[in-house]
Parts: structure tokens; C-alpha cells; sequence
């Protein structure tokens, strides 16, 4: 069954210890088609199911964490975070102004018995941004709508998912405002499927895989003779971060997608969240401010709250 968190910076009269009121997350069924606070933007966090051993495929913490940073960020937002897949309740998604998906993808996607839906979604405007296996969709009419939304995905005997370190060379991007070039191990999907010609896609995230990435056999997942043209006889830097504006035939509005988030502990990383809360900003239309969202690095009591019981 779906549960809704809500983040909330009330003073509760009955938590108060010492004088100081306690910040909790609480739970509630009530008010979720409730307009935004005025002036503030709502942005709604599907995180999947339970996937993979402890410390990775984090969805729910990993929502969780970065919902309560853009939160304590002082940028007009108001965050919701789904757990469970998709919700049940949709009047959550009602006056969105992004939706963030991270979330085991392929067949099991959340997304992929709702397809028409997130279309409707993006044809309105709303921000799409998905994290990680979240990017996977099986290919035809699922990975179509996803170019349409998302400008890319994961596509299985094309695009594969090693393990690596990226070094990125930080281009020059409202979403990149206040990221410095960083280098960090993660399963970084690259030779995404993309719209012809990047048509409103821009790189955010790019490097040149190793000829390492591409040891394993083929598969749907690991490997395949157009990727192992592409990056080892032709030398194709491949994007693993993404941002889309969709042209105005499909609505207008933004979207990003992002292949890292693997490791939990990545998000301790300053530049890896902060791109991703910047992207997140951006795709609800808020101005990025000029040295980024503002973040503070994570606690390691803070990294372990919301773990999913494994």
C-alpha cells in the first residue's frame, strides 16, 4: 500500500523538548489535491520498490534525502515522496509542477501501466525527471512516449549499465550553476537512446567510457556491436545526464534524465547531488540560483535514515 510523506517545519506543540520544537516527517492521507502554498512548487517523488542489497537502488532514502534538501533549501518548493511505485492515490499528482521518478525500471517501471498518463503530464507542462534504472522502459511504444517526455532512455541491446568511474568536465548549463568537475564511481548507463539529433536534449554529464566497460559478453544489458563501435572504434563521448526541453508540438515543458544514483552513498557527494537537485529545480521552473541549490553535505546519521529494511 502507498504511503505519502510529507515534510513539514511546523512547531508541534506536543513534540517540544527542552524548548525546541522537533522536525518530523509525518504521514498523511489528507489535503493531496490541496493547491501548493502560494508562490511555492510542488514536486512529487515516485520512489520504487525495495531492489538490490543494502546501500544500493536506495529509493526511498534516496528520495527522501534529496526531497528534504530542496525543503531546507529556502527555494519556494513543497515536496511530496510516494513510496511503493506508483501511487494509488493519483490526486497527488494534482498541481505538480515535476514529478521525479527514481525506481527499478524496464517491464517493472511504475510508470509502465500508466504511460498515457505521464504523456498527459508532459503535454501539460509538468516536469519529468527520472533517476537512475528509472530511465529503463522496454523499447517501442513505452521507450516512444519516453522520448517524447524524457528525451532519452535506457534501451536494452543498445544502450548497457557498467560499473566506472566518470570524470566529468562540467559544461556550462542552468543546472550545472555552483558544480565544480568531478570524478565518481557509479553505474553510469551510457549509449542511451536519444531523439534524432538531440532534438531538445542537452548535455549535462558526459565522458568517454573505458574500453573496460564493454569487457563483458553481450547482452541486453552489457554489451552489443553498435556500442562497442561506438566507444571503442570511433570514440563517442556518451551522456549519462541529461536535460530536455520538449518542443512545443508535445507541450513545452521540461524534463532530465540522470544514470548514476546506484550507490546510496553517492549522494554524500556534493556535485552528484547538487547537479541532481539543480535538475530538479529546474524541471519545476524555478530560477536556479546562481552557486546552485543551496545543499549542505549529508550527515552519516542523516545517510543512513529511511534505509529500506534489506
Amino acid at each position: 500500500m502507498n504511503t505519502r510523506y510529507r515534510y513539514s517545519s511546523s512547531l508541534l506543540s506536543a513534540l517540544f523538548c527542552a524548548g525546541l520544537a522537533i522536525l518530523i516527517f509525518a504521514t498523511s492521507d489528507q489535503g493531496a489535491a490541496e493547491a501548493p502554498v502560494a508562490g511555492k512548487k510542488k514536486v512529487v517523488f515516485v520512489a520504487g520498490k525495495q531492489s538490490h542489497g543494502p546501500g544500493e537502488h536506495e529509493h526511498r532514502a534516496g528520495s527522501m534525502l534529496l526531497a528534504d534538501h530542496l525543503k531546507r533549501s529556502g527555494l519556494p518548493v513543497e515536496t511530496v515522496v510516494v513510496t511503493n511505485g506508483w501511487p494509488e492515490d493519483l490526486s497527488v499528482f494534482d498541481h505538480a509542477a515535476a514529478v521525479v521518478i527514481y525506481s527499478d525500471g524496464g517491464g517493472g517501471h511504475p510508470a509502465m501501466n500508466h504511460l498515457a498518463a505521464l504523456r498527459k503530464m508532459a503535454e501539460a507542462g509538468v516536469g519529468i525527471g527520472c533517476i537512475h534504472y528509472a530511465v529503463e522502459i522496454p523499447k517501442g511504444e513505452p521507450g516512444d512516449v519516453f522520448l517524447d517526455v524524457l528525451g532519452g532512455y535506457f534501451e536494452t541491446n543498445w544502450s548497457v549499465n557498467p560499473h566506472w568511474d566518470a570524470k566529468f568536465k562540467i559544461p556550462k548549463h542552468e543546472i550545472t550553476r555552483g558544480i565544480e568537475d568531478f570524478t565518481i564511481r557509479d553505474e553510469w548507463y551510457y549509449h542511451m537512446r536519444f531523439r534524432k539529433d538531440l532534438e531538445g536534449v542537452t548535455p549535462i554529464l558526459s565522458d568517454l567510457p573505458g574500453a573496460e566497460t564493454l569487457s563483458r559478453p553481450d547482452g541486453a544489458h552489457s554489451g552489443n556491436p553498435h556500442v562497442r563501435a561506438a566507444v571503442n572504434e570511433r570514440k563517442e563521448v556518451q551522456h549519462v545526464m541529461w536535460a530536455f526541453e520538449r518542443p512545443d508540438e508535445l507541450g513545452g515543458g521540461r524534463a532530465f534524465g540522470f544514470t548514476g544514483g546506484h550507490f546510496h552513498k553517492n549522494w554524500q557527494h556534493d556535485d552528484h547531488r547538487g547537479v541532481v537537485l539543480n535538475a530538479i529545480a529546474w524541471i519545476a521552473g524555478l530560477e536556479v540560483p546562481k552557486d546552485g541549490v543551496p545543499t549542505k553535505t549529508p550527515s552519516d546519521e542523516e545517510m543512513k535514515a529511511n534505509l529500506d529494511p534489506k
